[in-house]
């Protein structure tokens, strides 16, 4: 089942990521690229160099999760994150195939947790 919220963090792995890979590879991929703990509930994004593939890494309660999209026709926009965050409606739009060059997020109020 597709678990995936709002309520999550999404991170871009910024390099270009072969496919092949499994979790434990990819678990690799973000501990030494990216610097975080596959293990943190965190959402990872890989896209393959063709940039018409793409892997979501998610660590569940008892396991890991993958979900993976291949086109058959054409390529997914990369939004230029800079940090490597990604926002929730950043990735629907991404997935879905909708161009992010050109949309601006109007500002909303933004709830934060006190710690």
């Amino acid at each position: 089942m597709f678990t995936l919220t709002s309520s999550h963090q999404y991170y871009m792995y910024t390099g270009t990521t072969d496919m092949r890979k499994s979790f434990d590879s990819l678990c690799g991929m973000v501990q030494t690229g990216m610097r975080r703990n596959p293990m943190s509930g965190e959402v990872f994004l890989f896209v393959n160099r063709r940039r018409n593939q793409i892997k979501l890494l998610h660590w569940e309660h008892g396991g890991f999760v993958m979900y993976y999209k291949r086109l058959e026709i054409g390529n997914f926009e990369i939004p230029d994150t800079g940090s490597g965050l990604l926002t929730w409606p950043a990735l629907v739009m991404m997935i879905e195939g909708v161009s992010l060059m050109d949309i601006k997020m109007r500002k909303r109020f933004l709830f934060k947790k006190s710690a």
